[in-house]
C-alpha cells in the first residue's frame, strides 16, 4: 500500500512539473541562490516554538528547552523523510525521551496531545486562513468550501479527544503490557501501564493545554513569513496575508495527502490552487513547494542521522547501570 501511494504521489508530482517544465522550474529554483538557505535558516524559529509546545505538556520533569528542539528535530526528520505516514516520528520522540530520564508513558502522553493540539491549531490557523480569504475579494464560491473543510476538521479533533479521554489509549495499554510478559524482547513495553492515566492528567491542566495551543500556533503563523520569504528568493511578491492563506491552504492539502510518503504530488497540486488565488503562477508555486522540501531535507537526514547515532548507544538506567532497549526499534519505523 505504501509503496502505491508513494507510485501515485510520484506520478502526480512528475506530471505536474512536466506540464510546467522541469528546465523552467530548475532555472527558478538555481535562482533563488542563498535564498535556498535563507528558507532552511528560518524554520529552526519555528521548531522551536514547536518544541515549546511539546515540553509545556510534560507533567513530569521535562528536559530542557534545547533537548526538547532537537527531539522536535528528529521528529520532523522521520515524518518528512521516512514513509511512516507522518505519525513515526511521535513514536521515535516518546521513546528517546526514556533517555531523559522520562517514563514511556508519560513520555507517550505528551507527544500523544501534543499532536492532538498541533492539529487542533491547524484546524484554527485554516480557518484564520479562509476567513482572510472570505474576507478578500475572491470567489463567494469558496465560502462553503471553507465552511465544509473547517467543520471537518474541528469533527476530526472531537474524535480524537474523545478517544484520548475515554479509553481507546486504556485499551491499548493493557494489550502492550500483556505484550511485555512475553519475554525480554518486549520487557520495555511494560514502561507503558500508565499511559491512558498520564494522558488524562495531560488534559486535566487548562493552563498547559493553552500554553501549547498558543505555542503552535505561532508555529504555524510563521509559516505564513516563510512562504513570503520562499517566493519573494523566486521572483513572486505576496503580503502576509497572503502568505498566512497560501500557508494555510497548503498545509490543509499536505494534512489531507497524510497516506502518500511526504504528500508528495498533493502539496504541490494544494500549493498550485493556493498560490493561483493571488495571481502567483504555477510555476512559482511549485519552486515554493520545492523550497520546502529541499528545506526538508536539508534538516531531515541530519536529524536521521542523529537518531541512529543516539540509538547506538546505550541506554543508562535511572539507576546508574547502562542497558539495552531491545522493544520498539527505531529500525522497525524504516522496515
Amino acid at each position: 500500500m505504501k509503496r502505491l501511494s508513494l507510485a501515485l504521489g510520484l506520478a502526480l508530482a512528475l506530471a505536474l512539473g512536466g506540464y510546467i517544465g522541469f528546465a523552467e522550474i530548475a532555472s527558478g529554483i538555481g535562482g533563488a541562490g542563498l535564498g535556498v538557505l535563507a528558507v532552511i535558516a528560518f524554520h529552526p524559529i519555528q521548531m522551536i516554538f514547536s518544541a515549546l509546545a511539546w515540553q509545556v505538556l510534560l507533567v513530569s520533569p521535562a528536559p530542557g528547552l534545547i533537548a526538547f528542539t532537537g527531539l522536535r528535530w528528529i521528529r520532523e526528520g522521520v515524518n518528512n523523510l521516512l514513509p511512516v505516514a507522518q505519525i513515526g516520528g511521535e513514536v521515535v520522540g516518546a521513546r528517546l525521551l526514556r533517555r531523559h530520564g522520562v517514563s514511556l508513558a508519560a513520555g507517550g502522553a505528551s507527544v500523544t496531545v501534543d499532536l492532538t493540539i498541533e492539529f487542533l491549531t491547524q484546524v484554527l490557523f485554516t480557518s484564520i486562513g479562509f476567513s482572510l480569504l472570505i474576507t478578500g475579494p475572491h470567489e463567494p464560491g469558496i465560502v462553503p468550501w471553507a465552511i465544509g473543510a473547517v467543520a471537518l476538521g474541528v469533527a476530526v479533533v472531537a474524535l480524537m479527544v474523545a478517544a484520548q479521554r475515554f479509553g481507546l489509549f486504556q485499551i491499548l495499554e493493557r494489550s502492550l503490557v500483556r505484550l511485555a510478559k512475553r519475554g525480554p524482547a518486549w520487557s520495555s513495553l511494560g514502561e507503558v501501564a500508565g499511559l491512558d492515566s498520564a494522558i488524562k492528567a495531560v488534559y486535566s491542566s487548562p493552563t498547559r493545554l493553552v500554553w501549547s495551543c498558543l505555542y503552535h500556533l505561532i508555529s504555524w503563523l510563521l509559516g505564513g513569513l516563510e512562504v513570503m520569504l520562499a517566493l519573494l528568493f523566486v521572483g513572486a511578491s505576496v503580503d502576509f496575508r497572503e502568505g498566512l492563506i497560501i500557508e494555510s491552504l497548503g498545509q490543509a492539502f499536505r494534512a489531507v495527502g497524510f497516506a502518500i510518503p511526504g504528500s508528495l504530488g498533493v502539496q504541490e497540486g494544494g500549493f498550485i490552487i493556493a498560490c493561483g488565488l493571488f495571481g502567483v503562477s504555477p510555476q512559482a508555486a511549485i519552486e515554493l513547494s520545492l523550497l520546502k522540501r529541499i528545506r526538508e531535507v536539508a534538516l531531515g537526514i541530519p536529524a536521521l542521522a542523529a537518531w541512529q547515532v543516539i540509538e547506538t548507544r546505550p541506554m543508562v538506567s535511572r539507576s546508574g547501570g547502562a542497558g539495552q532497549d531491545a522493544g520498539l526499534s527505531g529500525r522497525s519505523l524504516m522496515s
